[in-house]
């Protein structure tokens, strides 16, 4: 067994980039079930963040002290990577789900790859094609379908649902944070990487989470609350965090952005079965748009390798 999945490392990455959609499509539950128990969003996003960052650090300190001269040296990266990642995406998806359902939520975020590869061609770390061209246009399409619930009349009045808009603002975020991660190697295992990227990420978040306190929105420590908090912590933030980066590290960003797409998948059956979400006309339409977008983005990558 150990043979075949260190051949190549591609099927390593196959496996730890499945369960990391899996743990991320289980996020959106968690963050829905948050929304309805009254959990405030940036206060469940800091104390995730905060436990798991307190877990990591007897694990990474000592690697991270020695690391720390290339850590100043290169301090606007580890900026982008918290920032876009911990401070700015996860708090809109869970803003985001107090306001739509998971499968908007998720079909969105499911645009993810096309977007990576848009800002990857920008920062020239992998270079795109007319295919790739194509499958941008069809994913930004269906995005317009699952925002306007394909009815002009929402275009006309410009009235849109603001959890599908701020999701918009967090699939781009993902995007820059995928590409800044592939864009720039260090020597750093990636539990430490991922301790940097918290405690950038939590000194950003920390002023929001006081407003958000400051405006009466404290969290009630209850069963509820724990078990939420339990699972991301352990399973969207430790594991799928630390799978992300090394999927990342073996097959690129372009090609791990491509596994973003079985989200939706796992994201609206879970929906479906728990929450009794609706899947309409608009959102086969969108689902449509972005699996032809995803499809003719990874052109790129079959003739790359053929």
């Amino acid at each position: 067994m150990n043979n075949i999945f260190d051949k190549s490392g591609n099927y390593t990455a196959y496996l730890v980039l499945v369960l990391t959609t899996l743990f991320w499509s289980g996020n959106f539950i968690a963050g829905k079930f948050a929304s309805s128990f009254g959990i405030p969003p940036f206060s469940l996003n800091f104390y995730r963040w905060l436990i798991a960052g307190l877990i990591l650090l007897p694990l990474t300190y000592k690697e991270i002290l020695d690391f720390k001269s290339e850590i100043f040296k290169n301090l606007g990266f580890f900026l982008i990577l918290g920032i876009s990642s911990i401070t700015i995406f996860n708090s809109i998806v869970y803003y985001s789900l107090n306001y739509t359902q998971v499968i908007n939520g998720v079909l969105l975020i499911s645009t993810i790859p096309v977007w990576i590869i848009v800002v990857s061609t920008l920062l020239k770390v992998e270079k795109s094609n007319i295919f790739q061209v194509i499958g941008v246009s069809l994913s930004l399409l269906g995005v317009v379908f699952i925002i306007t619930k394909a009815d002009l009349n929402l275009i006309k009045n410009l009235d849109f649902n603001k959890g599908d808009l701020s999701m918009v603002v967090a699939m781009f975020s993902w995007a820059i944070y995928s590409a800044f991660l592939k864009k720039q190697k260090f020597k750093i295992s990636q539990f430490a990487l991922l301790e940097i990227i918290i405690i950038i990420g939590l000194i950003f978040l920390t002023p929001v989470f006081l407003f958000e306190l400051n405006q009466g929105r404290v969290v009630e420590p209850n069963t509820s609350f724990f078990m939420i908090l339990t699972y991301v912590v352990i399973f969207p933030s430790l594991l799928a965090y630390f799978f992300y980066i090394k999927g990342i590290s073996i097959i690129g960003a372009n090609r791990s952005g491509a596994f973003l797409h079985l989200m939706p998948i796992f994201g609206a059956i879970m929906a479906l079965v728990i929450f009794n979400e609706k899947f309409m006309y608009y959102h086969f339409l969108g689902a449509i748009c972005i699996i032809a977008g995803i499809t003719l983005s990874n052109r790129k990558i079959k003739n790359k390798n053929a």
